[in-house]
């Protein structure tokens, strides 16, 4: 069965390095990789010039997806891939949620900065707000100076306040499998604070689910959440790290919108974000 991945690009090294990195980590699966691209003119121009600009920006974005088709297909990683180019005129993050859902994609692959390469945005804003609003498939964001390499470890941090179900690491384990790589479970905790049953519950709940992989537990004591998982991932060297967005938890507002700008200023690596099974 084909993988079905989607990958936006503005046409920067930052897209194009995310495009590389998906390519590159998929290149032994069987793969359908959308390419999309999408543009619009200023609201504020005038109708005709609306046309006119709309018509140029078509041509822009069509010849520019010629460009990667054309780097794609002399790529030796993409044997296995087959690739589509789209060109919409649109909101980005409403055309994506769109051909998510029409063409069942199971993946979102992004770069963290635009075209700008702004020092200020450390995350690229439609990044963050696509792994806030697309749910119905996880989002890997790849930092812009991210080099593929041989994915080993992927660090889980988590607070194990919620029931986990094993649909949600899907994609988490899929990873894990095809890179061989092991999970890191990651628990960071005040000084004085203990598992309740619960959570020792939810915490045996991710031994089945990762029974069949190498997979690990550790835990941190430290008031700063985000300033102890960033440590533990540079002092490990870790190649990925993942969790799960969750709408209405407190460790899932953590992990969102500054949570993945400061991962991606000091670890540089990839994040993936899950996301909870609607209930």
């Amino acid at each position: 069965m084909k993988r079905r991945i989607l990958c936006p690009t503005d046409f920067s090294k930052n897209a194009q390095n995310a495009i590389e990195y998906a390519v590159k980590l998929f290149k032994n699966e069987t793969c359908v990789f959308y390419i999309l691209n999408t543009y619009n003119a200023e609201p504020y121009t005038m109708e005709l010039a609306i046309a006119r600009d709309l018509e140029e920006f078509r041509k822009k974005s069509i010849g520019g997806l010629r460009v990667i088709l054309e780097w794609l297909s002399h790529d030796d990683n993409s044997r296995n891939h087959e690739f589509h180019v789209v060109s919409e005129c649109g909101n980005l993050l409403d055309i994506i949620k769109t051909m998510v859902d029409k063409q069942d994609i199971e993946m979102v692959v992004m770069g963290t900065q635009g075209a700008t390469n702004s020092r200020i945005e450390i995350c690229g804003s439609q990044t963050v707000l696509a792994m806030e609003e697309i749910r119905n498939c996880p989002v890997l964001a790849i930092p812009s100076k991210t080099i593929y390499k041989e994915i080993k470890e992927i660090v889980f941090p988590t607070d194990y306040r919620t029931t986990f179900k094993r649909r949600e690491f899907q994609y988490l384990v899929d990873i894990a499998k095809m890179s061989n790589s092991s999970i890191v479970v990651l628990n960071v905790v005040n000084k004085n604070e203990s598992l309740d049953e619960d959570q020792v519950n939810n915490k045996n709940l991710l031994k089945d689910y990762f029974e069949d992989l190498d997979y690990s537990f550790h835990t941190l004591k430290n008031n700063d959440v985000q300033a102890a998982i960033n440590s533990f991932i540079e002092s490990r060297g870790s190649d990925m790290v993942s969790f799960i967005n969750r709408r209405h938890s407190f460790f899932g507002m953590i992990l969102s919108r500054p949570m993945v700008k400061n991962l991606n200023y000091h670890t540089g690596i990839p994040v993936l974000a899950l996301h909870e099974i609607r209930r």
